[in-house]
């Protein structure tokens, strides 16, 4: 096996759950933080040994809430991690991280483990808003925590969320000129979705959370584009903007569907063909670990039209948009077997794909990106020359 390959290491520890998370993340009073770093080592291993000849481009440690792990966890898996791999000089090794006190407090050791870049969870700057989001840390808290964070890592990006319940574009507006200011090179903006399973889900079908419309959150969406754009930050993915060059490494691996090897509970992979999923309850996968030496539910071949769907789906979040020839490497089929040219006709006489020989969506398209994924990948399910 060969190429790129990007590294995903969940752990799914929070202190809270926050009522619009529906991530496989867990509050628990107690973990045994040697067994836990035992078992991502071995866990690791069993990945390593499966991608033999890959490079590896990214380490990311995800959750939950990685920055509640020891730091000396986290660099038992990178070091364990650039002894398994190949991997050039200045690897990317993100960190996301919740800005409380605490975590703050452990920055200078992330950072001594080898962290070179931090995604830190502000999601808003409004007391009021981070309670209703059930942020277990405050605005003072989150201000300090970035502060510590652009002294001891060369590279930080935050969260922030946008279209929240009684949210207005002069409100966003003016948190948005605020959170600009702050001079990071990364931003990461999201619409609140409500997802199933959550607690907003269970308060929006009782008609309990005043969310913005539609046109309300699309200006907001717009208004985002023009004001990070201004500051200097592009957009470079649907809801995420950044100095040209500061890019998440990892992210872009996942964007152009390429390799990754995940674990730690529920996490997903995608590696040589493969659909990898790990056992979601943390219990169940340390079991499994500690039996088998992997926590491995599944492990599934993609077939050349879900992987022909999964790389629209990830693609056409791409402010660049899908290279044909990168596209028929990722997946084997040309792109315009998959993407057929009836569709992306009608698709651009509406304005929301852009002409060109790359599939790229249009400012409008990006607003839109569930229905050109549906109408596309409705095209190819009809037809379009597809082998079954």
């Amino acid at each position: 096996m060969s190429g790129d390959l990007a590294l995903y290491i969940h752990w799914p520890f929070c202190v809270t759950k926050c009522p619009y998370c529906d991530f496989n993340s867990h509050v628990r009073d107690r973990v045994d933080q040697q067994a836990w770093r035992d078992a991502l080592l071995a866990d690791l291993r069993h990945e390593a040994a499966l991608t033999q000849g890959q490079r590896l481009v990214s380490i990311f440690f995800g959750g939950g809430t990685p920055s509640l792990m020891p730091p000396e966890t986290a660099q038992a898996v990178i070091d364990e991690a650039l002894r398994l791999w190949p991997s050039e000089p200045g690897l990317e090794i993100t960190l996301e991280a919740n800005p409380s006190s605490v975590e703050a407090a452990r920055f200078a050791d992330f950072a001594a483990a080898g962290i070179n870049r931090v995604s830190l969870g502000l999601q808003a700057l409004d007391d009021a808003a981070l309670k209703l989001l059930g942020r277990p840390h405050d605005l003072a808290q989150g201000l300090a925590a970035l502060d510590v964070a652009q002294r001891h890592f060369g590279r930080v990006s935050f969260d922030l969320i946008h279209s929240r319940p009684g949210q207005t574009v002069a409100a966003w507006e003016a948190e948005l000129a605020r959170a600009l200011g702050f001079g990071t090179e990364h931003l990461s903006a999201y619409q609140l979705t409500i997802e199933e399973g959550t607690r907003f889900h269970t308060l929006a079908r009782k008609g309990l959370l005043d969310l913005p419309g539609e046109e309300e959150a699309a200006d907001m969406f717009e208004l985002t584009g023009e004001m990070c754009a201004a500051a200097g930050l592009l957009l470079y993915e649907i809801s995420n903007h950044a100095r040209p060059g500061a890019e998440s490494r990892h992210n872009l691996q996942y964007w152009t569907y390429g390799d990754y090897a995940g674990i730690g509970p529920g996490a997903h992979g995608r590696r040589g063909g493969l659909a990898t999923l790990r056992l979601r309850r943390p219990e169940s996968w340390l079991e499994a670990v500690a039996a088998k030496g992997n926590g491995l539910e599944s492990e599934d071949a993609i077939a050349p039209q879900a992987a022909a769907e999964e790389a629209l789906l990830m693609g056409l979040r791409l402010a660049r948009g899908i290279d044909p020839a990168a596209f028929e490497v990722r997946t084997g089929l040309p792109l315009d077997r998959v993407a057929p040219q009836a569709a992306r006709a009608r698709l651009q006489s509406l304005g929301l794909l852009a002409p060109g020989t790359s599939l790229r969506a249009t400012e409008a398209g990006r607003l839109v990106t569930n229905r050109l994924i549906l109408e596309l990948a409705t095209g190819l399910k009809q037809g379009a020359g597809m082998p079954s």
